[in-house]
């Protein structure tokens, strides 16, 4: 999407707020309210231009669709003077209309993707899980085979449902050949409470996507919540030091491909865990696997230690910079990289501050990390059901993976990927 038609989303949105919203003026500035948010922004209408305190002008220094509000507020009022020296103020409203941007959809394709989601899902979790290796066992009575344990909690994630009325999609994935037999609801919620799985179901993540490796060489790094059933309390002083109790939630930092979604590398933290320190593991796991040409981030990313580390594997960084970045050179560390990375730093800030446009071009691939995130809470939900934290974070990290196939399996249908030993007409 080019910058021409994105103005004209904004132009669009500004209509809206101006006929929807309160614009107040103060003093020589303009209060619009947020639609995101219960706050608002402050507009200033001068000589030089209109200037705006959010985020979006911010980033480019341009007209934003709160600026575009205050404009049509302006243009409804036009002052005319009789010859008598009275004024008289005369309010013209004009109709505007919502410019809607779509995009196409190879709608036999998707339904063919969707009518035959399951059974394909099945078919590609057994051969992801059937490279898994499983531990030799010396003593003890025979356990559960890793790669069917694996199975069974992925398919229940998939499924949505409790683990009771899951038992009937798992006695039909036994009659299909996928289990030895139809293992009780106990043992699949054991594999999920079981934290010794936690790094193989990173490494299955990455292998899920990988299919996907063909068709995606930008990838964006952002975090997102998910709601847990725990409880939290906390103090604050806007309240009179009021206890508050509040739902917990865990955070999944993801490395997104923005062409298909799929997350190529996950981590899951705590709620207070800053993104910046993750963006490290993530790009790491992810050259290892995938060609990455771009990686696309926001300011939370911003570090100079980031944009080396993008440098550093081969992919050009578009990252967001903070208000205080500075161009100076990275200061030279005991490595024989300093001087590249301080390189990678400096045509970053020049691009950001110079040459706006063009930074735009490739950063706005970015926002389709939140179609991501958005997609795996409609499809598969936004809270876990896990009581413990380590089932929590293995929960949430099979939702990942049910996640990443069901997109190789939209991939097969609408771009015509391939997956070695698997066919999508069989």
């Amino acid at each position: 999407m080019n910058t021409r038609t994105l103005d004209v989303v904004r132009e669009a949105r500004g209509k809206e707020i101006a006929v929807r919203a309160r614009i107040e003026k103060r003093g020589d500035d303009w209060i619009v309210p947020s639609q995101s948010t219960k706050g608002h922004y402050r507009v200033c209408m001068d000589a030089t231009g209109p200037r705006c305190t959010c985020p979006d002008y911010e980033l480019r220094g341009m007209k934003c669709k709160h600026c575009f509000a205050v404009e049509f507020v302006i243009q409804r009022q036009t002052v005319t003077e009789s010859t008598d020296g009275n004024v008289h103020v005369t309010e013209t409203v004009t109709e505007t209309a919502k410019v809607r941007i779509t995009y196409p959809q190879n709608w036999p394709a998707y339904n063919k993707a969707q009518t035959q989601e399951k059974a394909l899902f099945c078919r590609l979790l057994r051969d992801l899980c059937a490279n898994v290796p499983a531990p030799t066992q010396t003593r003890g009575r025979p356990r559960v085979p890793l790669n069917e344990a694996l199975f069974a909690a992925t398919f229940k994630v998939y499924s949505t449902m409790s683990s009771r009325r899951f038992m009937t999609d798992l006695r039909e994935a036994h009659e299909a050949g996928y289990l030895s037999r139809p293992w009780h609801f106990n043992t699949v919620l054991k594999t999920i409470e079981d934290a010794a799985l936690t790094p193989i179901l990173y490494d299955l993540v990455t292998a899920s996507a990988l299919p996907l490796g063909v068709v995606e060489e930008t990838f964006a790094v952002d975090s997102t919540g998910f709601g847990t059933t725990n409880f939290y309390r906390h103090f604050t002083s806007k309240y009179g030091g009021m206890e508050l109790e509040s739902h917990d939630w865990i955070k999944l930092h993801a490395l997104v491909g923005v062409k298909t979604n799929v997350i190529g590398a996950a981590r899951v933290t705590e709620r207070n865990a800053n993104d910046a320190p993750q963006f490290s593991p993530l790009v790491l796991a992810g050259a290892e696997r995938f060609h990455m040409k771009e990686i696309v981030a926001d300011k939370a990313y911003g570090s100079r230690k980031n944009v080396a580390l993008a440098a550093a594997v081969g992919a050009t960084p578009y990252i967001a910079l903070r208000s205080t970045a500075q161009a100076s050179a990275m200061r030279v560390w005991q490595n024989p990289g300093a001087q590249r990375d301080s390189t990678a730093w400096r045509w970053l800030y020049h691009l950001y501050n110079l040459r706006r446009d063009d930074f735009l071009a490739h950063y706005h691939a970015r926002s389709n990390v939140e179609s991501t995130f958005s997609a795996i809470k409609r499809v598969f939900g936004d809270t876990l059901r896990s009581k413990t934290r380590p089932a929590q974070i293995n929960e949430l990290l099979l939702k990942v993976i049910a996640y990443n196939i069901v997109c190789v399996v939209h991939s097969t249908f609408e771009l015509g990927v391939s997956v070695p030993g698997f066919d999508a007409a069989a």
